[in-house]
């Protein structure tokens, strides 16, 4: 059930059995939820923490008007709220982008676990950190970067995130998201995106339709991004 999680925490961390069956026993249910549902609100009292299985999510915060900004994307594998445990309640919600299959780890069980195996605290712990890294790098391309570079940096991204739990090959990934989402994860018009995508095809360096990006020039989409993948953290992490 959780074997994208495991492997994605494989990659930075030597998990022993022993630890692997502590990972597993933290949930107790699977949930299926449809898209554009909002799986937790914000400010809303929380008691477990939301493990993404399939599918697509996002955490995003929006104003009175309407008007939404994706703050980051979630893939198979990810805690869509990890940091739920602590805090308790959040400022922002959490939202399927497509149909969604996701695990429930209650706190009672972080906690019992977290306590009992030191070594999978600092794995989730080194979780959080690494999600505030990614989010750190979204401010840098909605503050700074252009829009065919800021557009590049989220494809470069999400081709090694989902490479990572096999949902990615060399020639790119399925995409279920419209032009609308996709602005508001890029803080553009669905006017400005679409120009976009137009010129990242015309440069030959990818091409977006039917729900699936395919990549033609990975080294020369990373030189428009500026991509540099230190930020995800991908070496493995002794404790």
């Amino acid at each position: 059930m959780i074997e994208r999680h495991l492997t994605r925490m494989g990659l930075r961390h030597e998990i022993s059995a022993e630890e692997e069956r502590a990972i597993r026993s933290l949930f107790t249910e699977v949930r299926e939820y449809p898209a554009n549902k909002t799986a937790v609100r914000a400010e809303q009292q929380i008691e477990f923490s939301t493990l993404l299985l399939d599918g697509l999510m996002c955490r995003y915060k929006d104003l009175k008007n309407g008007q939404r900004q994706i703050a980051e994307l979630h893939v198979a594998g990810d805690f869509a709220d990890l940091h739920s445990y602590v805090l308790k309640r959040l400022d922002h919600n959490i939202m399927t982008l497509t149909a969604c299959r996701i695990a429930i780890a209650p706190h009672h069980r972080l906690r019992e676990v977290t306590e009992a195996y030191p070594r999978i605290a600092k794995m989730y712990w080194f979780s959080t950190a690494l999600d505030a890294s990614i989010h750190r790098e979204w401010v840098l391309s909605l503050g700074r970067r252009t829009a065919l570079s800021r557009m590049a940096a989220l494809f470069c991204e999400l081709q090694v995130r989902l490479a990572i739990v096999d949902l990615a090959d060399e020639g790119g990934f399925d995409f279920a998201l419209n032009q609308v989402e996709l602005a508001e994860c890029l803080g553009l018009t669905p006017v400005h995106v679409n120009r976009t995508l137009k010129q990242l095809r015309e440069l030959h360096l990818m091409t977006f339709r039917n729900q699936r990006v395919d990549i033609h020039d990975f080294p020369g989409l990373k030189r428009v991004a500026e991509f540099d993948p230190f930020y995800l953290y991908l070496d493995r992490q002794p404790f």
